[in-house]
Order: C-alpha cells, then sequence, then structure tokens
C-alpha cells in the first residue's frame, strides 16, 4: 500500500476505503456534528422537511449557544426556544445552553467533543478549530448539516493536502497568533483553496493545543477545507489532563507525499497585525505603529483562550487602558472565565479599565456587545477583518495578537507589545 498523509487516513477510516485519492468523491460516516444558535433554526427547519422523525445518533450531536449570548433581540430569542424544543425532543445529550458551555470551538475542544482521528461536521466555517486535536473538521451549510442529522454520513470530495511546515524558536511576545498572520500573508486568503493544511515542524511542535487551536482557526482564511496537527505528547497530555479517553489518532506516514510543501523560519518573526480590509493584508507591528484606535477587543474562537487571557494580563498589570479606547475581553468559555477568576486575572483586567464579558461570538461578528460605528478603528485578536465584520461598513478592523491588542489598548495606538511588556 502507497503511503499516506492523516488527512487520507482518516478518510479512509471514515468511508470504509482502503485507500483514497485527492479529487474522488466519498461518502462518510460522521463521528460528531455540531450547531449553535445562529445557524440552529435554518439547520432545524431543513431537518424537519427531510421528512425523518429521529436524528441519527442524538449522543453525537452538540448543540452550543454563543453567537448570540445573551440574545440581542426578540428574534434571536425565539431562535434559542426553537432549538431548545428541538433539542428536548430530539433527546440531544449535549446541550450548552447561556452560562452552561460558551463559544463553540472552544467547547468542542476543552469538553473532548473532537478526538484524533475524527470526522466532525460543524453549521460553521471555524469548525476546522478542531485540527489541533488530530480531528478532521470542517464547515458546512445547514441545509447539509441538517442532513447529517438524519444519516450520520455526508459526502466529501478529498482534497489535495497541504504541508505547512514551521521552525524556529518564538521570541518573547510573539505567538501562534503571529504566525498563522505571516503564514496567511505569505500564501493569501485563496493559497489553499479546498485543501487540507497539516501544521508541523519544531515550532508546532512547541506549541500548546491553544495555539494549534488558533493556527487551525484560521486555516479556513486561506480558503482551506480544514487544518490540522498531527497527535502527539502534547495532545496526549491534554487529553490525560482532562481525564477524557481517546483513541491515538493518525499520522502521516514518514514518506508521505502532499500536494505541496511550504517552509517558515520564525525564529526572527516579530508580531505581527493583518490590516483591513483583508485577512492576509499582514505587516509586521512596526509598520503600522502610532495607529490610533477606539476600540481594542480581546476574545473569539481564535484567542480567549486561559494562555491569551495570561498574556493580556502580563502586560496589563499595575498599568491603565487609555481614557478614550474601549478595552474589552471575552473569555472564550466559562472554563476559561472561572480559571481566569481563580488566578487573578479577571481582577487584574478590571483594575486596568478594561471591560470582561460573558463568553459570546456577539462582538466578532458584528451582532452585540462589541459592535464598532464608522469612522471608528478596533484592533482585535478575531479571525477576520473584512468590509463590516465587526459592525460598520464604514469602520476598520486590525486582527492581532492578545499581547498587541492589550499592547494598543493602553498606549491608545497599535503598539509592539514588547516595548510595553513588564
Amino acid at each position: 500500500m502507497s503511503a499516506m498523509n492523516i488527512v487520507e487516513k482518516i478518510l479512509c477510516r471514515v468511508s470504509g476505503k482502503s485507500v483514497v485519492e485527492p479529487g474522488e468523491i466519498i461518502r462518510a460516516k460522521v463521528d460528531r456534528l455540531m450547531f449553535h444558535d445562529l445557524t440552529g433554526p435554518l439547520t432545524v427547519k431543513a431537518f424537519k422537511e427531510i421528512g425523518v422523525s429521529k436524528v441519527w445518533d442524538p449522543d453525537r450531536v452538540v448543540v452550543i449557544f454563543d453567537h448570540l449570548v445573551p440574545p440581542n433581540g426578540e428574534r434571536a430569542a425565539l431562535n434559542q426556544k426553537i432549538i431548545r424544543e428541538f433539542v428536548k425532543e430530539q433527546k440531544i445529550k449535549w446541550f450548552y445552553d447561556i452560562g452552561r458551555g460558551g463559544i463553540c470551538h472552544q467547547v468542542m475542544v476543552e469538553k473532548g467533543h473532537a478526538k484524533p482521528g475524527e470526522l466532525i461536521i460543524g453549521a460553521d466555517s471555524h469548525t476546522c478549530t478542531y485540527g489541533a486535536v488530530g480531528a478532521f473538521s470542517t464547515g458546512m451549510g445547514a441545509t447539509d448539516v441538517a442532513a447529517v442529522l438524519a444519516t450520520g454520513e455526508t459526502w466529501l470530495r478529498v482534497p489535495e493536502t497541504v504541508c505547512v511546515k514551521i521552525d524556529g524558536e518564538l521570541g518573547d511576545m510573539v505567538t501562534s497568533k503571529d504566525v498563522i498572520l505571516y503564514v496567511i500573508g505569505c500564501l493569501g486568503v485563496s493559497g489553499a483553496v479546498y485543501k487540507a493544511v497539516v501544521f508541523k515542524g519544531s515550532t508546532v511542535e512547541r506549541m500548546s493545543v491553544s495555539g494549534r487551536m488558533t493556527m487551525c482557526n484560521m486555516a479556513v482564511e486561506m480558503g482551506a477545507k480544514t487544518g490540522i496537527v498531527e497527535p502527539d505528547h502534547v495532545t496526549e497530555q491534554f487529553f490525560k489532563s482532562k481525564n477524557i479517553p481517546y483513541g491515538s489518532g493518525f499520522v502521516s506516514d514518514q514518506n508521505a507525499a502532499f500536494d505541496e510543501t511550504y517552509t517558515f523560519d520564525v525564529s526572527k518573526l516579530g508580531p505581527q497585525v493583518a490590516c483591513p480590509n483583508s485577512v492576509d493584508n499582514v505587516k509586521p507591528v512596526s509598520e503600522v505603529e502610532g495607529i490610533k484606535v477606539d476600540q481594542a477587543y480581546i476574545g473569539s474562537c481564535t484567542n480567549g483562550r486561559l494562555e491569551d487571557l495570561r498574556l493580556a494580563a502580563r502586560i496589563a498589570k499595575g498599568k491603565r487602558v487609555k481614557p478614550d479606547v474601549r478595552a474589552i475581553i471575552v473569555p472564550a468559555s466559562q472554563e476559561v472565565y472561572q480559571e481566569a477568576l481563580r488566578e487573578g486575572l479577571i481582577e487584574v483586567f478590571l483594575q486596568a479599565g478594561v471591560l470582561v464579558c460573558n463568553p459570546t461570538c456577539g462582538a466578532c461578528i458584528g451582532a452585540h456587545m462589541g459592535v464598532i460605528s464608522e469612522g471608528e478603528t478596533c484592533i482585535a485578536s478575531i479571525n477576520r477583518n473584512f468590509i463590516g465584520r465587526m459592525g460598520s461598513p464604514k469602520a476598520k478592523v486590525y486582527l492581532a495578537s492578545p499581547a498587541t491588542v492589550m499592547a494598543s489598548a493602553l498606549t491608545g495606538v497599535i503598539t509592539d507589545p514588547r516595548g510595553v511588556a513588564a
């Protein structure tokens, strides 16, 4: 049998085939399905139109409220009510209502709903985040997700697989967010359209699961079908620390073929910023320092994890946010929020003049709790800066790491965190 990479091995398992080829259409059995309060109403509606009475397996479905939490209007409240009724009617086992979970992609990983070697489908484009633990995870539209709800199966075109090899030890205040912004800046927003991106190299090996989640989360910003990191000792330690059983998953064969291989040395990389209005409009922070900001936002499925908050608190401790800047921090989950409380991080933020909100996607999608107005500039640790992403189409969004965002909140202008950190 010819050598295979991790993506091909996973797709072989779920399709029951001994070999798959890029471009081939396969019928695949899904291990886990996720939808949330924003995509849920259409998913439920489409499911009912199919005409089946029961979901294929209520134990394999995860429903998480996160996008409009708490609801920002009567329509959102009604949609959430509809989903609650569906969850109860279908006896869906894993339901995270308001105050019980957090941002869907964080919850899926931290609660063990995503495991190595699995095929996971989500009604959200950033479902690719779960590749951080060695899963093939990808987003689909609500109607496709409804079909999975009914059958437990989906069809996939086997993607070509790209290897992104990253080596070098990261400097202080340089994070996985800076790395993935740099990679996207080099490859472009169309650099991996419908391809699977396997992140390898010594830099990735040293990253925590949280750091890997940031990388895989933004694979879709290159157009990728999924991003994935091969399971290793870091993955093993992550599941052991949570006492969550899992299979060993797959790794690529030593001589596995990749469609393309890109090599990056990040040993001299500094903080990066994606400038309006495209994720690949990336520049070193030194080239955009001094641009005034009205809002600084840390959170989202990309960078609201505990290590992100620790880094931000390290910079903010004993300092105050610039008076004319609104600084907002959103922990990615209730679990992250509780641990941040225990460690005293929330107190650091409050003393610095930061508004700490509940886990929600509201600001990131421009729905509530952080919407920006015309003419305003926001620096944010989110994953997209399209026109109108966080509110007004006449606002500007710069993407950066939590370190750069917090440093900028303190100075009032885009700032290199290495000059602010204690």
